[in-house]
């Protein structure tokens, strides 16, 4: 395990721990990815009381919960095993769900404001499904909806997965606490001209630390 994993995995526990002393249930928003895989599977094996803890998703592609590709397998996964397996996990798509149905699900499980939401950033800027010159993106930016459903045609940060499911600025902004996972030298420039504007078009990682409300941690490793 690299100090960087151990140091993510460290910091969200400690922050669940806490949320735990004071209140019955925490709730933890997780990016997909393959960066934070093995936090994840850290934090799985962290001594926390899973069974109070929701877990949830920043963002989803619109596929079913068990495709290989979906951010749903993905935790299942990596979080979901050793002591983490008690946790609840709130999956976005389920069969037979419409995508509107989905957001719907979603915005009602975000009545309960998120404590720990984890983003990452790719390679063009996007973090959760928020992609640069996406199409309806100043509407997503804007909604007072904390999900909302987007379409990422023209995007090449998307890849083939163009229907998706997404948090906004509106539902990051209750959480307490905001991490912000990265690898690499080129998202470390990429970074730092994330954080030398203030156009979250431009550069929808932007909301990350433009929402108002708690500050930014940023976890980086070469």
């Amino acid at each position: 395990m690299t100090q960087w994993t151990w140091g993510a995995a460290v910091a969200i526990s400690s922050v669940l721990a806490r949320d735990l002393q004071n209140k019955p249930r925490a709730r933890l928003l997780l990016s997909g990815g393959s960066t934070p895989r093995p936090v994840y599977e850290a934090l799985s094996k962290a001594p926390l009381e899973w069974d109070r803890v929701d877990v949830a998703l920043v963002d989803e592609r619109w596929l079913l919960p068990d495709d290989p590709d979906s951010n749903s397998r993905l935790v299942r996964e990596s979080l979901l095993r050793n002591n983490a397996a008690r946790a609840r996990f709130e999956s976005i798509t389920r069969p037979g769900r419409s995508i509107e149905e989905a957001v719907n699900a979603a915005n009602l499980h975000a009545k309960a404001p998120p404590g720990v939401v984890v983003l990452g950033m790719g390679e063009d800027g996007h973090t959760a499904s928020l992609f640069p010159r996406m199409q309806n993106l100043e509407a997503s930016l804007e909604s007072r909806s904390a999900y909302v459903a987007v379409d990422a045609t023209g995007c090449p940060g998307a890849g083939k997965f163009l229907r998706r499911i997404s948090l906004t600025p509106a539902g990051l902004a209750p959480a307490h606490t905001r991490l912000l996972l990265i690898r690499g030298e080129s998202k470390r420039k990429l970074l730092e001209r994330v954080l030398d504007g203030d156009d979250p078009l431009e550069y929808p990682a932007r909301i990350a630390f433009l929402t108002p409300g708690a500050p930014l941690h940023v976890h980086w490793c070469p």
